[in-house]
């Protein structure tokens, strides 16, 4: 027999078809193990409904959650409880009971970006409703597994469905019905399903742990900051008892100074010259947006770059920047700062970018820190208030005002900060493998091809 859509034989289509391990079978969702069922929500008698509209009318600065897509999340099938809206409302209101949420429900945006899942656990405070674009599906728990279905419409396969619904541009979204006939890939047991819930909850758990924790640390960091400084704080070695006076940078120690930024150093920016020198491989060419992302995280795979012989020439004529230099976002996302760490050779592009050739006389680290502060921000912002299109000039950046206690108290208290960064750096890295891994779980225990029992 032929295929009529693709013209090939069924001896070509069992070459190119991955082949089914033993024990399995291919279905609307994917392989999954020989045992396990396909079914549609529907015919699993789940209570099916999707909130009401005229909510605003309700709104309120205190009472009851009410559950937005905005509450949902594609990363996780917790619901985020961080923006929270609020409804006073008669709880024994026929239309309000309707959508008052209960623990182990599930929960499915059906309008604009359809398919974001939430499961309402009892972290959840109760009682709490939805709003019309999000659809409520109750499971009897005694059968089915509301958090194993939660996980299973959150990976991946389901997730592509809900997306090709998404691009297909139909306005109305998903409806009800709609929703009945989503197909689910069930274990055979409620306990299978279970198992795989906990594995996943577990997980999840760490990854919010991590989170939290990161959080907390930035907390710690931009409190050390404010404290170290503005010199509220000292660090041992530097401890004095004089007295603290007022300055255009704000409330310093007596024994610290104060200076312009132009007054330390040469500030500058590069010059018009590598417009037509645009390569596809020699040094690498940085422009104001790899530089913002620099100023976070170190460098960025980078797809501009110049000649060298063109590169060579401009080092010999104009310099370029040597380890310790600041470069400076101007447009953009201003302020952002990269300290260039060693001697790879690199180049950036004029104007949107603005570098300060350090002298001894400051810390890169520790400039690099002052502006992360409100009060160098502040600066900033108010120097580009009256430019055309919100520009850190040059002039600007010659102007800035900034705090100054001695190079061995900048470079103590840059060190005490980077320390605190790179704790955060590591948690995040361990929070990337964490989610990394998670993902992994969901591909292997929602498929079946890791079996808990």
């Amino acid at each position: 027999m032929t295929s009529k859509a693709a013209g090939i034989n069924e001896t070509e289509c069992a070459a190119v078809e991955p082949s089914i391990p033993n024990g399995y079978k291919r279905t609307e969702v994917g392989v999954i193990p020989g045992d396990w069922e396909i079914k549609q929500i529907g015919s699993l008698k789940p209570f099916i409904t999707s909130g009401s509209r005229g909510w605003a009318a309700f709104y309120s600065d205190r009472g009851s959650p009410f559950i937005r897509i905005t509450n949902l999340s594609r990363n996780s099938i917790d619901l985020d409880l961080e923006d929270l809206r609020f409804v006073n409302v008669a709880s024994d209101d026929g239309e309000v009971a309707r959508t008052k949420l209960q623990d182990d429900d599930v929960l499915i945006s059906i309008t604009a970006d359809i398919g974001i899942v939430g499961y309402v656990s009892p972290r959840v405070p109760k009682p709490a409703y939805i709003n019309q674009h999000i659809a409520l599906v109750r499971f009897d728990p005694e059968k089915t597994s509301p958090k194993f279905v939660s996980y299973f419409l959150a990976s991946e396969r389901p997730q592509k469905l809900f997306r090709e619904l998404t691009d297909s541009g139909a306005k109305a979204g998903m409806n009800l019905t709609t929703v009945q006939q989503i197909h689910l890939a069930l274990p055979p047991t409620k306990t299978e399903q279970e198992l795989i819930a906990k594995a996943l909850g577990d997980a999840d758990a760490l990854i919010e742990s991590l989170e939290q924790l990161i959080a907390k640390k930035r907390q710690i960091k931009q409190g050390a900051m404010q404290e170290l400084l503005t010199g509220k704080k000292r660090l041992p070695g530097f401890e004095r008892t004089p007295g603290y006076k007022q300055t255009e940078a704000g409330v310093v120690p007596e024994d610290w100074d104060v200076a312009r930024l132009g007054d330390l150093f040469e500030i500058t920016s590069s010059k018009r010259v590598f417009q037509s020198e645009w390569k596809t491989e020699g040094i690498p060419f940085y422009r104001a947006r790899e530089i913002a992302v620099l100023g976070e995280s170190g460098f960025v795979d980078n797809d501009l770059f110049i000649g060298r012989q063109m590169y060579d020439a401009f080092r010999r004529a104009h310099g370029v920047p040597k380890v310790g230099d600041l470069l400076v976002t101007g447009v953009g996302t201003l302020g952002k700062v990269y300290v260039v760490p060693d001697d790879l050779e690199f180049y950036f592009k004029d104007g949107n970018i603005i570098w300060f050739k350090i002298t001894g006389t400051i810390s890169p680290a520790y400039l690099r820190q002052l502006y992360l502060t409100p009060a160098v921000v502040k600066q900033i912002n108010d120097g580009s208030a009256g430019t055309t299109v919100g520009t850190y000039t040059i002039s600007g950046a010659k102007k800035t005002v900034i705090s100054l206690p001695t190079k061995a108290e900048q470079e103590s208290i840059a060190a005490t900060l980077s320390d605190m960064e790179a704790n955060i750096a590591a948690l995040e890295e361990k929070l990337t493998k964490a989610r990394m891994i998670k993902q992994g779980m969901m591909q292997e225990l929602l498929t079946g091809r890791t079996r808990l029992i």
